[in-house]
């Protein structure tokens, strides 16, 4: 969490209560009836679709939309929920403009694509409002399996191995399951406890218990677990952020912005988060797209983004960009930081910046220089991988080298989400992890037994 030293110096309660309902209300109205049928009629239901192969976890989106078309969203939702559990969430954070949505016909030929992010959460909604769990657990086995990480790998992986009638037990460090659902996405993107909602609807299947405030490494070690235990799931996420390195980091006002956006999340009261009136964030991703935004929405005055490349370099989508600048958000692009200056005793009161370019692929500074005065810095410039607890597993460029199943070095441990090599920092591509995991894990406890 973060630091209330760090943060002792920044005014909060800039905003009345209802600026604040307003501001961190749901980004998108969920979709009418009406709506859903008429957007749904959009869909030309394309044999050999594109937005089927471009979608991570391979869901039948021509069949869901035409369920929907046919007024029968409940069976829509269960074409979803059969190949990710967790739709509902992905529905809201996944960056559809870059996947599903950016290869539909209707995009190709109108730059208009069939709002299938918006279906997706019309169909999943329904049944999660109105109706019980999908899916019937079978004949329990007498296999038990691990999951470490409650996150969407974790999550979705657990569900999978319930389905077959394995029993899995869930280990998370933190105090709540849901992982980067819960802790790590903007509020406006989630609202109304969605997260645990969710929980508590894959939980529904039966099979899955959850422990909470048990880490890998302290609480916990992976040889007690495969000695427990028939087989291993790992879905670590990234725990560790990058620092700046750089002298001034242990100023007052100098924020992780992971730390800053759970803080948010689990606030009930926003107007006791402490934000400045002019705010820097220091990054190019997601995470610093939401830190700016919610900066803004909290009430700062001036927030401004700096990202070292130009703008198609940057990790968050185009949709994201002008999201931020829309809610008036400063984008400089081709900039890094210098030296964050001390105003007062203590405190950041500047960053200064140096433009850069590329030179022959190396990024350099050019020796031109700006600064902006800052109350407030956040730094976005990425997480890593912590192995701690994870002795005897092969590690790929510093994060868990797996096979196409899923599979570490170790026969009886598997991994998923952001924790192993190529992992794709997605919710929606860690469902897909823990999903084939699972299948992978089945198969080897089918051979185990007897």
């Amino acid at each position: 969490m973060a630091s209330d030293i760090k943060l002792s110096k920044i005014a909060s309660g800039r905003l009345s209560a209802e600026e604040y309902e307003a501001n961190f209300s749901d980004i998108h109205a969920p979709l009418s009836m009406h709506q859903a049928y008429v957007e749904a009629d959009r869909c030309y239901f394309c044999y050999d679709a594109p937005c089927v192969t471009a979608c991570p976890t391979g869901i039948d989106i021509p069949k869901f939309i035409r369920q929907i078309q046919s007024g029968n969203p409940v069976g829509s939702a269960k074409t979803i929920f059969e190949q990710n559990i967790l739709g509902g969430m992905c529905a809201r954070v996944c960056p559809t403009e870059t996947l599903c949505e950016q290869v539909c016909v209707r995009e190709e030929a109108e730059a208009k694509p069939v709002k299938i992010g918006q279906l997706q959460r019309y169909a999943t909604d329904h049944y999660m409002r109105d109706h019980e769990q999908p899916f019937v657990r079978a004949e329990p086995t007498s296999k038990k399996v691990a999951v470490i990480g409650a996150g969407p790998a974790g999550l979705s992986c657990a569900h999978r191995l319930a389905s077959y009638g394995h029993e899995v037990v869930i280990f998370e460090a933190a105090e709540k399951p849901g992982g980067l659902s819960e802790y790590g996405i903007a509020a406006y993107k989630t609202v109304n406890d969605f997260a645990q909602d969710e929980v508590d609807f894959v939980l529904s299947i039966g099979g899955i218990s959850i422990e909470c405030g048990r880490k890998l490494g302290e609480d916990i070690t992976l040889d007690q677990l495969r000695a427990d235990f028939d087989a291993v799931f790992l879905g670590l996420g990234m725990a560790g952020v990058n620092n700046l390195g750089m002298r001034g980091e242990e100023l007052s006002g100098v924020v992780d912005a992971v730390d800053y956006i759970s803080d948010l999340r689990q606030a009930r009261d926003l107007s006791v988060l402490p934000v400045g009136r002019n705010v820097v964030v220091i990054g190019g991703g997601m995470t610093a797209v939401d830190a700016a935004v919610q900066s803004r929405l909290l009430g700062a005055e001036n927030v401004t983004m700096v990202y070292r490349r130009g703008k198609d370099a940057m990790s968050a989508s185009d949709y994201e960009q002008q999201l931020a600048q829309t809610r008036g958000v400063k984008i400089i692009f081709c900039a890094q930081p210098v030296r964050l200056i001390e105003g007062d005793a203590g405190k950041v009161g500047a960053v200064e910046f140096e433009y850069t370019t590329q030179d022959n692929g190396k990024l350099t500074g050019t020796g031109e220089t700006f600064t902006f005065a800052a109350d407030m810095v956040f730094k976005a410039i990425g997480q890593q991988f912590v192995s701690d607890g994870t002795d005897g597993i092969a590690l790929k460029a510093g994060r868990i080298d797996v096979d196409e199943n899923r599979r570490s070095n170790l026969e009886d441990v598997w991994a998923g989400g952001d924790c192993i090599a190529g992992g794709e920092d997605l919710t929606v591509a860690a469902v897909e992890d823990g999903k084939v995991a699972a299948e992978a894990i089945n198969q080897y406890l089918k051979s185990e037994r007897g």
